[in-house]
């Protein structure tokens, strides 16, 4: 395997492994360091994928349970095996790696197993099992990703006290697991352990749950979560969280302790820079500890790119292989571009919830005129279908011009809805352009066209 490449990419999840696809694609020689034995990074083995393999798990049983019934579906002793959903999980995320390392085969992607940092211009070290090994490129991009961020007075053991990362992987259902934060996460893993039997209580410093998305459907999403027997307690600040015994006590302000089972630190995740060798080229970064890119996601060092979480904006994982693919067809072509107003948010709840471009707190803000179209999934034929009847659509539009600026969806298959909106706004179309487009019937995408027709 050579030393020297056309580029070298540190990391390998989404933005790391697309970037590498894109660059062999292009007729780069490439290679991609990684310092986990299975690529895809965070997303793949302990975040978007396995969270996702849980929640349908979990959301067959309870469908099993109780909502077959007006099917005529008749589910009696009804039982989970949980071993088996976490071996299913496990299944699903070697398979996908495995798909990934087949195409690095396939493409001609040099692996490079160990922790790669900057070690000088064009330099990258790569710390391995085998000892130390010196690559060489003429660019190199940063996709490092990022990890859980950590609550002050909160210490992590990895089993009564943890991340996400633990709690993807509970041998057995707590009786009580309280979750420190009202974010994605957050509310993702405590649906599926809520589920699956355990009481969950969810702490949030703000007042309200879902601080990203927009203030109406987060309200929506809150009274449907609890109507699911989800505990929220808001405007709540954790203190400190220690294990006594074999349990976990949780310390909050102006409230007695409270004791569970397990607790599940969710207040978001910060950048991996550490160890990354920025110093040896004097690379820069913000107050955030982000490193800072131009619009071309160039760094201030020649030669040396960064995307994905380690630099601005959402930590979403298909906002870094937006920006993979296009930080390499930079560097191949000169230029690239990220429309960041067409990149849609999802929460995997029951139901889901999705969003794009911009909300009415932030038009607001920023003195934007605005028209809203609102549509209910209640009144939706193929909702009815599906016995899904909660949530709605709401699109905003430029008072003005009519041009979409955002789209904000709660209710059945959110997630897969979103996509249509994402696409309007990429390409500039008016609330007008939707409504007019013929959606088939039934089917839950008419939401987004009466939505549409009511913006006007």
């Amino acid at each position: 395997m050579s030393n020297h490449h056309d580029l070298i990419i540190i990391g390998g999840g989404p933005g790391g492994y697309v970037a590498a696809h894109r660059a062999a694609q292009l007729g780069l020689d490439t290679a991609c360091v990684e310092k986990e034995p299975l690529l895809g990074g965070t997303c793949l083995r302990v975040g978007c994928i396995p969270s996702k393999a849980l929640l349908e798990s979990s959301e067959r049983l309870l469908e099993a349970q109780s909502d077959l019934g007006a099917h005529g579906v008749r589910c009696t002793g009804v039982e989970f095996d949980l071993a088996a959903m976490l071996a299913r999980k496990e299944r699903i995320v070697r398979e996908l790696a495995g798909g990934i390392e087949g195409l690095f085969k396939q493409r001609k992607v040099a692996r490079h197993l160990g922790h790669g940092r900057l070690d000088g211009p064009g330099r990258v070290m790569v710390e391995s099992a085998e000892g130390p090994r010196e690559l060489t490129a003429q660019h190199i991009i940063l996709a490092t990703g990022s990890q859980p961020r950590m609550l002050a007075g909160v210490a992590c053991d990895g089993k009564f006290i943890g991340t996400s990362t633990e709690a993807l992987t509970y041998e057995a259902v707590p009786g009580h697991l309280v979750v420190i934060g009202a974010g994605a996460i957050g509310l993702e893993l405590g649906s599926v352990w809520r589920r699956l039997g355990a009481k969950v209580t969810v702490l949030e410093f703000l007042d309200r749950i879902l601080p990203e998305m927009d203030a109406e459907l987060a309200a929506d999403a809150m009274k449907l979560l609890a109507r699911q027997g989800l505990e929220f307690r808001l405007g709540t600040r954790v203190t400190a969280a220690h294990i006594a015994g074999e349990r976990a006590v949780v310390q909050c302000d102006g409230q007695p302790p409270i004791e569970c089972d397990r607790v599940l630190v969710a207040i978001g995740r910060v950048p991996n820079t550490e160890r990354l060798g920025l110093e040896s080229v004097g690379l820069a970064t913000d107050e955030g500890g982000r490193i800072t890119v131009d619009d071309h996601f160039a760094t201030n060092i020649p030669g040396v790119f960064a995307i994905g979480d380690v630099i601005r904006g959402p930590m979403l994982a298909h906002k870094a292989e937006a920006e993979a693919r296009a930080a390499v067809e930079g560097i191949v072509r000169g230029y690239c571009h990220v429309n960041y107003d067409a990149i849609p948010n999802v929460v995997y709840t029951q139901p889901e919830i999705a969003s794009v471009g911009r909300n009415e707190e932030q038009l607001r803000r920023e003195g934007v005129a605005y028209r809203k179209g609102v549509s209910f999934f209640r009144s939706n034929g193929r909702a009815r279908v599906l016995g899904h009847l909660d949530g709605r659509v709401k699109i905003l539009s430029d008072a003005r011009t009519d041009r979409i600026l955002g789209v904000h969806i709660i209710g059945p298959r959110a997630g897969d809805l979103i996509a249509e909106a994402a696409v309007a706004i990429e390409f500039g179309a008016s609330s007008e352009d939707l409504a007019r487009a013929s959606h088939a019937h039934p089917t839950l995408a008419e939401v987004i066209k009466e939505a549409a027709l009511a913006v006007d």
